[in-house]
């Protein structure tokens, strides 16, 4: 009975491991370069800056002559913004690669290894010391060849080449499906396993003792325990690239050996520890297959991605929560022993830690039922799409929006984006910026992307606050700039930077605009600006999840532009 409750606290404390990393990962999947969400910046080089005067720099504004217009930007406006999310950006990947080691940890292929190679480290050594140390380089070994294959990731792709897989059709596919594949052999389906030549080579080095020996030992972990680990490694280092952190790769690497490799040392420091460590068993497998389920969750979030940026249309967020609802109540009756695969055990009971896990999951499967109506479902509101691609909505949780006035000139784009509920953005810039001058309000600028999980989280759970809303629709112009639409550009637009970068798409307009103007590449990325100077009112700032925080970041531009 013991040995069942520990059994299952396992399987509680790395499905909880697991949550915690599809959140993690899903939450900054949408940031690229140093804090990127969804912007492209290759190909761009930033235009020297004049001294002593503001900066002036070139953005893609129509002109006459079909050559960029010059206009100024107040001097490192962004900079410290960038700052913040570069460090939060590795950050994250820092946590979701450890939170990864540890799910790794509780794999078949590795659990059993555990007890082997700590007394394989105190036999051989004379001394506690000895195989202290011995323990160490072990660690250290394995730290060393994941955050190896972390740059060499960063070498092969470059920092330009991972920023752009962000929003890359085809390889936002690619990464669906080998998710997908990831899922499919946690479920039992088949083993990912690199070839026994490859691990018999290792195992022969390793039996040459020694610091090399070691070394060698450490590969052969590496190696063999590939059927486990490859797909979380997998994941991690997809999210580590569409993410566009130059270290991203290495760092999430970093955390993953880091939590692979203490267990080893902690316990060659300390062996009576191991006799409290559960016998290997059945629960290894529902380990495995909880993790499927996950993989299979966080696919989705992909394959959304580029329906988003295509205007498919094909995978609206009812589509999405169905496929969420019935994953989730899939995972619930997995460990309530009514769903079982060819490996697993039978289960001819299930402990309280089990039956808890399972009320977890299955109330988080009801709590999503009403997203299928049009429930804001805050919570995980952030990683769905956009709620305007819904078909059915019954809620009347949104605030009205503000009319746009009938003398306006008809609204670029709108027949391509989704509008926010409640708001009626303008979707150019020039536009959005005539009418402005013309309304005389100051402009509230959002560059946005379709696979920004933070714009989604912010247009859901902030800007629908009675003071955040009423700043937006009765006293500024929203104008919302998607950085990462696929949408070719009129032939009459498309044109040529200064520095040589092609802007051919929509996207392609509105990430060399911030990048170019505002030197920021992070999205969302709100700017206020006065429309008559197009001057930056305030700092500008990223996503800030406290209503009150942000509402007095809209109030300091609206005070700044009556003063």
């Amino acid at each position: 009975m013991a040995l069942s409750m520990l059994s299952n606290k396992r399987i509680l404390s790395v499905s909880i491991i697991g949550l915690l990393v599809l959140l993690t990962l899903s939450s900054f999947c949408c940031m690229p370069h140093e804090t990127p969400d969804t912007v492209s910046s290759a190909d761009l080089t930033f235009t020297p800056v004049q001294q002593p005067k503001a900066p002036v720099v070139t953005a893609p504004k129509a002109s006459n002559d079909g050559k960029p217009k010059v206009i100024q930007a107040p001097k490192n406006t962004t900079q410290p913004v960038g700052k913040q999310k570069s460090q939060k950006t590795l950050w994250a990947i820092f946590l979701a690669g450890l939170a990864g080691g540890f799910a790794a940890l509780l794999m078949p292929c590795i659990f059993p290894m555990l007890p082997f190679t700590v007394s394989y480290f105190t036999k051989q050594s004379h001394s506690r010391s000895k195989a202290i140390r011995m323990a160490v380089f072990y660690g250290l070994s394995i730290i060393a060849i994941y955050v190896v294959l972390g740059l060499v990731i960063t070498m092969i792709f470059g920092a330009d080449a991972l920023n752009n897989l962000a929003t890359n059709g085809v390889f936002n596919l690619l990464f669906f499906a080998l998710l997908v594949v990831f899922a499919t052999s946690f479920f039992g389906a088949f083993e990912i396993t690199l070839p026994n030549s490859w691990v018999n080579k290792m195992d022969q080095n390793a039996d040459k003792g020694g610091v090399l020996g070691l070394f060698f030992m450490a590969a052969t972990l590496s190696l063999v325990s590939f059927s486990c680990t490859g797909p979380i490694i997998g994941t991690l280092l997809v999210q580590a690239a569409v993410s566009g952190a130059l270290l991203g790769p290495a760092i999430g690497m970093f955390g993953f050996s880091l939590a692979l490799a203490l267990p080893f040392t902690l316990f060659a420091m300390f062996p009576s520890l191991l006799k409290s460590l559960p016998q290997s068993g059945g629960w290894l497998n529902s380990v495995k297959v909880v993790l499927g389920f996950l993989e299979l969750a966080l696919s989705l979030k992909f394959l959304s991605n580029v329906d988003l940026a295509y205007h498919w249309h094909w995978f609206d967020r009812e589509v999405y929560l169905a496929l969420w609802i019935v994953i989730f109540a899939l995972m619930g009756f997995y460990l309530l022993g009514k769903l079982s695969f060819a490996h697993d055990s039978v289960v001819k009971h299930i402990s309280v830690m089990r039956l808890f896990l399972a009320i977890l999951i299955l109330s988080f499967t009801v709590y999503m039922v009403p997203g299928l109506w049009g429930a804001p479902l805050k919570a995980i509101s952030g990683f769905l799409p956009p709620k305007a691609t819904q078909d059915f909505d019954l809620s009347n949780s949104s605030p009205t929006s503000t009319s746009i006035q009938s003398d306006a000139h008809p609204q670029k784009y709108v027949s391509l984006f989704d509008k926010p509920k409640g708001f009626n953005p303008f979707f150019d810039y020039d536009e959005g910026i005539a009418y402005a001058k013309k309304v005389n309000k100051p402009v509230m600028i959002d560059f946005t992307g379709h696979a920004c999980v933070n714009c989604r989280k912010m247009e859901e759970n902030i800007w629908p606050d009675a003071q955040v809303s009423q700043a937006i629709n009765q006293n500024c112009v929203l104008i919302q700039l998607y950085v990462d639409d696929k949408t070719d550009l009129a032939t009459t637009e498309q044109t040529v930077t200064p520095e040589g970068r092609k802007i051919k798409t929509i996207g392609n307009k509105w990430s060399y605009l911030q990048t170019s103007r505002f030197q920021a590449n992070s999205q969302p990325f709100y700017v206020l600006l006065d429309p008559k100077t197009e001057q930056v009112l305030v700092a500008p700032q990223g996503a800030d999840y406290n209503a009150v925080s942000f509402y007095k970041f809209l109030k300091s531009g609206l005070d700044a532009y009556r003063q």
